[in-house]
């Protein structure tokens, strides 16, 4: 069988001034943007966040399978229990699963097993990562560089809804598998993390960090 090919007709072509001016301020854009974990409860349009996980999803994936799926939960209820369940594992975590360095490397960021922002920010983005798909007829289909593709796509995500102006924070409870059933999501589906999405709460505060020089996280040849 071979394959149907269209004519690439929407690509944007900039000379060599523009192209220069919006890579810079671009990554002066997104310089900016921090991680919070105190959220305001100010109400954000969900079509918002509606066109940022659309963005999200034209990412690029292994064979073009789009292992992913987005659950955007704005339900206080369904958010009360994500926290009560998330804290659970959190605790344990911190008491007796971490490792003594890793707690030490999380010591600057003033992080513990209490996460009110998963109840505080109008909207949680649950990303599930597919590990294998279904053909019409309900048999298995293999999906490839399923952890790649959506990573890809998350970060997609997170800087679409930088862009709109939503502030937002990674959160990977260990074990996550409770999202499934919360979530009432299939077993072919992984839960690879929570996206906490809102406006900052006023005055929030965010740890003082620099980041890498260019030299030290890239290598021209």
């Amino acid at each position: 069988m071979s394959n149907k090919f269209i004519l690439y007709e929407d690509f944007i072509t900039y000379n060599n001034l523009e192209m220069l001016t919006r890579s810079r301020e671009f990554a002066e854009y997104l310089k900016r943007r921090r991680t919070v974990r105190d959220f305001s409860s100010e109400p954000v349009d969900i079509e918002i966040v509606k066109n940022c996980i659309k963005a999200a999803a034209s990412a690029p994936s292994g064979a073009n399978k789009q292992p992913w799926h987005f659950v955007l939960v704005k339900d206080n209820e369904i958010k009360h229990r994500i926290r009560i369940t998330a804290e659970k594992e959190e605790a344990e975590f911190y008491s007796s699963r971490a490792p003594e360095e890793w707690l030490e490397a999380l010591e600057p960021f003033g992080t513990n097993p209490q996460k009110p922002f998963l109840e505080e920010a109008p909207y949680l983005i649950v990303i599930f990562e597919q590990k294998y798909g279904f053909d019409e007829k309900g048999n298995k289909i293999k999906n490839y560089y399923v952890k790649e593709s959506v990573g890809i796509a998350v970060g997609m995500l997170i800087t679409a809804l930088h862009y709109s102006g939503l502030a937002t924070l990674t959160h990977t409870p260990s074990p996550m598998n409770f999202l499934n059933s919360i979530l009432n999501r299939p077993e072919n589906e992984k839960p690879f993390l929570i996206l906490v999405v809102g406006k900052p709460a006023e005055g929030v505060k965010v740890p003082d960090i620099d980041k890498k020089k260019f030299e030290e996280v890239c290598t021209v040849l």
